[in-house]
């Protein structure tokens, strides 16, 4: 993945986990199996061919110098730091760039999905975020259906694998119903993806809503999306739209099949979305309804480095 691209040196890694145990679950993870390539721990140092990473400890914005380790880029993937004042201070230490991969709670300089709004990007952007997985295929699935159809209103609801942040087993936190056990239940969840999608999109603002379920798998997620349309299509009319877009104007960025696949046939899968032609389906000439299958984690961090690599190219330019 990324550590082999020769575009991109990773220089350093913050985290409150010592360096045994991030090196352990580097080379061995439950999901995506054991990385193929050797990665060998050196004192506090991940080497492999073409890098050498720094292990070090600390996870708040601020604590790390990182003008002293040449760092052009920080990836704030804690979750914790969404406020502007707060992701300034990995600026403030050193670095050019923040990527945040989370929406902020105010404004920032840009907020970024591939497909959509990359032609927007600018070289004075400075904290950039790359929203949710979730958020980048609702984005996507709307643009290509309203180019084709004219989007009216829609309804999203993504089925997502339990996150990290809830309980294995039923637990005292504040939102109730994600006090409930991740492996035992269907957990109700809020989305900003319609929101976020609206404020980049004003062309769908007011026509979007949707929720999210957490189900007991550890990764593989979908967007099940329901739309009215101005012209209704066939459905085979909607899965060749797709299977063109795969192939041609979004290749890499969204993936298309026909065979019945299920959430844990696209873990690993880069793009940002798989669409499932087998799921279509349309009622009564008035709703369309589709599936896209996710690697809310694999896919995600690919467009997180996709994202670091078109701003290099623009600071280039």
């Amino acid at each position: 993945m990324g550590y082999t691209n020769p575009h991109l040196n990773f220089v350093a890694i913050s985290d409150l986990g010592h360096a045994d145990a991030l090196h352990y679950l580097l080379m061995r993870d439950s999901v995506h199996g054991t990385l193929k390539d050797e990665v060998k721990l050196v004192g506090n140092y991940f080497t492999t061919e073409g890098q050498h990473v720094r292990v070090l400890s600390g996870g708040k914005p601020g604590t790390i110098p990182w003008d002293t380790f040449g760092v052009d880029v920080v990836i704030d993937a804690t979750g914790h730091y969404l406020k502007r004042e707060e992701l300034e201070q990995h600026l403030e230490a050193g670095a050019k760039r923040v990527i945040v991969t989370r929406t902020p709670e105010d404004e920032i300089d840009r907020i970024v999905i591939l497909g959509i709004n990359e032609d927007l990007i600018n070289k004075s952007d400075q904290i950039i975020s790359t929203t949710s997985s979730t958020t980048q295929v609702l984005a996507l699935m709307l643009k290509i259906l309203d180019q084709h159809y004219s989007v009216k209103r829609a309804m999203m609801t993504t089925i997502h694998a339990y996150t990290a942040d809830q309980p294995l087993a039923d637990a005292i936190g504040q939102d109730l119903r994600r006090s409930r056990s991740a492996v035992e239940n269907i957990i109700p969840n809020t989305t900003a993806a319609p929101e976020i999608v609206e404020q980049l999109m004003p062309e769908f603002s007011g026509k979007l809503d949707g929720i999210a379920f957490n189900v007991p798998v550890p990764n593989g997620s979908c967007v099940d999306l329901t739309t009215e349309l101005e012209t209704m299509p066939a459905v085979e009319e909607v899965n060749q739209v797709m299977k063109q877009k795969a192939e041609n104007g979004y290749a890499g960025l969204v993936g298309y099949t026909d065979d019945p696949i299920v959430s844990s046939d696209v873990n690993g899968r880069e793009e940002t979305m798989i669409f499932d032609a087998k799921a279509t389906m349309i009622t009564a000439e008035k709703l369309l309804k589709t599936i896209c299958w996710y690697d809310n984690g694999w896919g995600f961090a690919k467009r997180i480095l996709d994202t670091i690599l078109l701003y290099g190219n623009k600071d280039a330019a």
